[in-house]
């Protein structure tokens, strides 16, 4: 029998090529998944978040994982981390939104506070107020005009035969006086020091206003008569048109020098003849830029005076003092008031009555109530 032998398989001199084309020294890689889903059964992805920076982004990344979010994750999971991404995202802009506004809401606060006290600084710089001084420009019902000298024989014609003999003597500088208020519901002493002499007292009127620039109120709460100086008058005519009853005007009244509790309430309502500043006071500032009072003054019987004043206000800056009222150069206030010459070298009378020379007839009727 004659055997044959087969030759083994011829090897090649290098590794063959392997199925799938891999390196025996490589693992094989995995073929598509059963849906043809190239990732599955991969490993862990990273969340897509992974790069990202601040506490917003790590808290994500966090929920991420908690809830298996992926792409092989189930619909429900992604929808929880979905939603858990937005309330995030919101509960980072508020606290972003509420920081931002706390923030602005204290520098406004801190800088309004700065503004506030540079104006009251600025507000308590100025003066607390100012004043002026204006006589009565119309012609009172009941008057009387002193003069420096005596009416010629002219003048007193004149005078008699004019419509309106207060607007005469005036233009021939006289000095105008009005009888005093008579306060009603005053109580009764002071009625009766009114009527003390047998006359009414004749007054010198003006209105004393208060102004002020200040933005913070001002308080007027009460005032003294300061720097009297009284001296015999030396006028040398009266010419006198007497009160025909008594009036009230709105404002306050005085004697020189003050008698207690005045200055006193003349307005005709309760309070009347009592204390002014008892239950009054004057305001400025504050948005009102001025306050003002009438004021009669009443001078000693035959005497004229000047005078001052200090008041006591309070305001905004805890200022609490006395102050003497000032005129518009800043020198002190001086304020003049006088009353009739006792003895006048002619005394007229008239409007209640005709025209009467009491220099000549001193017993003419009226003659005592000029």
């Amino acid at each position: 029998m004659v055997m044959t032998a087969t030759p083994p398989p011829e090897q090649s001199s290098g590794p063959g090529p392997v199925s799938g084309g891999a390196s025996p020294h490589e693992p094989a890689t995995p073929g598509p998944g059963p849906r043809g889903d190239s990732s599955a059964g991969a490993g862990p992805q990273p969340p897509p978040t992974a790069a990202r920076s601040g506490a917003g982004e790590g808290y994500e990344a966090i929920a991420y994982e908690q809830f298996g979010a992926g792409p092989g994750a189930s619909r429900r999971k992604n929808r929880r981390w979905i939603v858990t991404s937005l309330v995030i995202g919101l509960v980072a802009g508020a606290v972003s939104l509420t920081f931002e506004t706390v923030r602005d809401y204290v520098f406004i606060s801190s800088t309004v506070a700065k503004e506030n006290d540079s104006q009251k600084k600025d507000d308590a710089s100025q003066p607390p107020f100012t004043v002026s001084v204006q006589p009565e420009r119309g012609e009172p019902q009941s008057w009387t005009m002193v003069l420096d000298r005596e009416l010629t024989a002219d003048e007193t014609q004149k005078m008699q035969d004019s419509p309106s003999p207060f607007s005469y003597l005036r233009d021939l500088g006289g000095h105008p006086l009005e009888y005093a208020s008579y306060l009603d519901n005053a109580p009764q002493r002071y009625r009766d020091q009114q009527i003390a002499t047998g006359r009414m007292e004749n007054v010198d009127t003006f209105k004393l206003s208060f102004l002020s620039t200040r933005a913070y109120p001002v308080m007027i709460d009460d005032w003294k008569v300061v720097d009297l100086d009284c001296t015999k008058s030396t006028r040398k005519t009266i010419v006198s048109r007497p009160s025909q009853g008594g009036a009230a005007y709105e404002g306050i009244s005085l004697h020189l020098p003050p008698r207690a509790d005045e200055p006193v309430l003349t307005d005709d309502t309760e309070g009347q003849g009592k204390p002014y500043f008892d239950s009054r006071y004057i305001e400025v500032g504050g948005g009102q830029s001025s306050g003002a009072l009438r004021v009669e003054a009443i001078a000693p019987p035959g005497q004229s005076c000047e005078w001052g004043i200090e008041v006591h206000y309070t305001d905004a800056h805890h200022q609490d003092e006395y102050v003497q009222l000032k005129d518009g150069d800043g020198s002190p206030l001086r304020l003049h008031t006088e009353s009739a010459p006792a003895n006048p070298r002619q005394k007229w009378v008239f409007g209640p009555v005709p025209w009467t020379p009491c220099h000549l007839d001193p017993r003419g009727n009226m003659c005592d109530l000029a």
